[in-house]
């Protein structure tokens, strides 16, 4: 069926017109107009002592770290502790054969006694002659001889002692005892082996896990304001989980190092924790959170306040006749959903929480916050 230039020209006259009517109504609905008020979430500031925090990741260390070796040779005749016991310092961990060790301090003791009276006669023989030769009955010489005697058997008696200690040492060490309180780990040597003075393996390693460590990391960029705080006296430290939602313990910072490291740019700083309740445990990951200070009176906001343009930082204010001004910001360090504003805002003011998309300035605005708990609360650190 052929159609007639007229009707062509009609169907295309309609086409343009609804695609226009489209494009009229299109652009209506995406732009509102000037005087349109937008419906947004606000939030009233308030001023509160906003703790300041720099976070890291650090790892659990042993506060000591012990391997127990043998100290003389041996067969191991018992062992008397538990694979991850708690042990203190002092007690008894393991026993040596002794028998030998007590020979050779019975031997050392005998021959100590026998020097000893050897020595104590021979001074009663200089003390005889010395009596004879003042009266001219005995010869200066000899006199001389016996003194010289005496000496060397005072000093046979003082080298019988040494090895007695020496050989009462030898014999203490074939009791094994914890040389640091700690908690034992898995032992390498059982009852009936023998075993040798030093050897590499060891009986077993102590780890003291009350106290203990943690070492992590912070960008050197962050060490001038860390060092400040910490001169002014000790800093808290909290070891948190890998999601930061479980805190394990509450610490102190005991050593920022003494160098930074060249090729990443950061440094490394030590940690003490109680770790009472045994939640740390060496070479665990943590997130370490370390106060560095407070700011008095400081305005900090959630997140969702703060836009970002190629200018810098901003938000949304709400004005006294309900309509928004962008306002640039100064802000700080960000921590659980909030952050500080250094400069910017003040207490008292409204901003916009949420509905930014839709705004610019001069735009009347409707108050619709929801209600929800919290939403102003600048209780939370940073």
């Amino acid at each position: 069926m052929a159609f007639t230039k007229t009707q062509i020209g009609v169907t295309v006259g309609i086409v343009v017109a609804a695609v226009a009517v489209w494009h009229f109504v299109d652009a209506g609905k995406s732009k509102p107009k000037q005087n349109a008020v937008v419906p947004v979430s606000v939030l009233t500031l308030t001023a509160s002592d906003v703790p300041v925090y720099v976070d890291g990741i650090g790892t659990i260390q042993a506060y000591n770290t012990v391997v127990v070796r043998p100290r003389v040779d041996g067969e191991l005749t018992a062992v008397k502790f538990r694979e991850g016991q708690d042990v203190k310092k002092g007690e008894v961990l393991a026993q040596i054969d002794s028998r030998a060790y007590e020979a050779a301090l019975h031997a050392a003791q005998g021959t100590l006694a026998k020097d000893e009276a050897a020595l104590a006669n021979a001074r009663s023989d200089l003390k005889r002659y010395q009596d004879t030769a003042a009266g001219g009955f005995s010869s200066r010489q000899r006199v001389e001889t016996q003194a010289a005697t005496v000496a060397s058997l005072a000093a046979a008696v003082q080298s019988d002692q040494a090895l007695v200690e020496n050989a009462r040492v030898q014999l203490s060490y074939t009791t094994i005892t914890a040389p640091i309180d700690g908690r034992t780990g898995i032992r390498t040597l059982d009852q009936g082996n023998l075993v040798r003075a030093n050897d590499a393996a060891g009986l077993v390693m102590i780890n003291q896990v009350h106290p203990i460590s943690a070492v992590f990391t912070l960008p050197q960029d962050q060490l001038p304001p860390v060092a400040e705080a910490n001169s002014k006296g000790p800093l808290s430290v909290a070891a948190l989980s890998r999601d930061l939602a479980t805190e394990f313990d509450q610490g102190t910072l005991e050593l920022i190092d003494n160098q930074i490291e060249q090729t990443t740019g950061t440094v490394r700083l030590k940690v003490k924790f109680p770790n009472t309740q045994g939640k740390l445990w060496p070479g665990q990951f943590i997130n370490v959170r370390l106060l560095v200070g407070t700011v008095h009176d400081g305005i900090s906001v959630p997140t969702q306040v703060i836009q970002r343009s190629d200018a810098g930082p901003y938000a949304y204010v709400v004005k006294s006749d309900e309509t928004v001004e962008m306002r640039p910001l100064k802000i700080s360090t960000e921590q659980d959903g909030r952050i500080l504003v250094i400069k910017g805002l003040t207490a008292g003011e409204r901003v916009v929480l949420d509905g930014q998309l839709r705004l610019k300035p001069g735009i009347k605005i409707k108050d619709d916050t929801k209600k929800a708990k919290g939403a102003g609360d600048t209780g939370n650190g940073l």
